[in-house]
């Protein structure tokens, strides 16, 4: 089967399903299951006779002998049973539910999966069978996924930007659903003759991030995993920790993220009458320069904190947060004052899931800015005032 049908029937299968309620999201975690397992079989099989630490009872093989009634019951208690093995493994298969109740729809998605050989499939080919249902589940608003996907546009813009190298470590504490990763990746292969050394770094020691949300953590994990970064027996690269809870201890090269938006951090709790309540969440970090409950002031001091003394950073926040009093202004002359802010790209509005959302990126690099900082304010780059293209 060529690579534009076995796109097309992911991609029909995926319609099919969401006339019985499910949707890109939840097609997308099913998927993730089903290809994690089919691939460890692969690999398990010659040429490439890899031990694969897949309980036997749970493995591929155990799903596509079953039917009916009978599968759905199996299929769901191997989502319960794998969220408990150690590894890339049960990361992948944390908090893990069936999303799919018809029996025969299960069926045919195991089916349809069965009849590839996905390890022999380009790295590019599953990447953007994969990247693609994500742009989906982006544009599906009803689910509010669009918070995790950065147009892949502008992605690659702040990539250009920053040029990333071989053999230096990039970092997201918001990675979402990996989109930097990918798209630095893309551009250090393309623009460099990557030798053995280099080419192993990139693929197990380059990328770190943190993603907090289990769902969309997992689809980190295998969009990398797809675009051939790591390895399903490796360890994983992307932490469930919140970032701003604690320093790194790790310095990085590059750091490139658009944390979430929202005025202010927050928990939920339950309250003495079993409620579910939320209350503001103040880091108390020594190495901040301000102690504030707007996350994006406390992840422009964490970022700045991860950076290597000759590390650089491009991060988008949203339009006018270092412009406000108090912690705003107390990070802002901070900032320009420990590092180098050379560009602030102003971008239009729309662009992101929230109509009307404005926001910049804000580049800096870690090293001694000029004599006067506070005329880097003046420094700014302006897109045209149209929606980018998401391709």
């Amino acid at each position: 089967m060529s690579t534009n049908q076995v796109v097309s029937k992911v991609w029909s299968f995926c319609n099919t399903l969401r006339n019985d309620g499910v949707g890109y999201g939840d097609y997308l975690e099913q998927l993730t299951y089903l290809l994690f397992l089919k691939m460890a079989d692969e690999y398990s099989k010659p040429p490439n006779n890899r031990k694969m630490h897949i309980p036997q009872e749970y493995n591929w093989q155990s799903l596509t002998s079953l039917r009916g009634a009978e599968l759905e019951v199996h299929y769901s208690m191997l989502l319960r049973e794998l969220g408990k093995e150690k590894g890339m493994l049960g990361q992948i298969f944390t908090k893990s539910q069936n999303k799919i109740q018809d029996p025969a729809k299960l069926y045919k998605l195991v089916d349809l999966i069965d009849h590839e050989n996905w390890v022999m499939m380009g790295a590019d080919v599953k990447g953007d069978i994969y990247e693609g249902l994500l742009e989906k589940n982006a544009e599906d608003t009803k689910s509010g996924a669009g918070q995790y996907f950065t147009p892949r546009s502008l992605i690659r813009a702040m990539v250009e930007c920053v040029r990333p190298e071989p053999m230096r470590t990039i970092a997201d504490p918001a990675c979402g659903t990996g989109g930097f990763f990918l798209a630095a990746y893309d551009f250090i292969v393309a623009n460099h003759n990557l030798d053995r050394d280099q080419k192993q770094f990139i693929k197990f020691n380059t990328f770190y991030g943190n993603e907090i949300v289990a769902g969309t953590r997992r689809l980190a994990l295998m969009n990398l995993f797809l675009h051939n970064i790591g390895d399903i027996d490796s360890d994983n690269s992307i932490s469930p920790a919140d970032a701003l809870i604690a320093p790194s201890g790790v310095y990085y090269d590059y750091v490139l993220a658009n944390p979430p938006f929202g005025k202010k951090s927050s928990q939920t709790f339950t309250n003495e009458e079993g409620e579910q309540e939320k209350e503001d969440l103040t880091y108390n970090r020594q190495d901040f320069w301000a102690t504030t409950s707007n996350k994006q002031l406390n992840f422009v001091q964490h970022i700045r904190s991860m950076l290597k003394t000759t590390g650089k950073a491009a991060v988008v926040v949203p339009d006018n947060v270092l412009f406000e009093g108090g912690a705003g202004e107390t990070v802002r002359k901070k900032l320009l004052e420990t590092t180098d802010v050379h560009t602030i790209l102003r971008l239009p509005t729309g662009i992101f899931y929230a109509n009307g959302v404005k926001a910049n990126v804000i580049f800096f690099d870690n090293k001694p800015s000029s004599k006067d900082p506070l005329d880097k304010r003046d420094l700014v780059l302006r897109l045209p005032h149209q929606h980018p293209s998401y391709s």
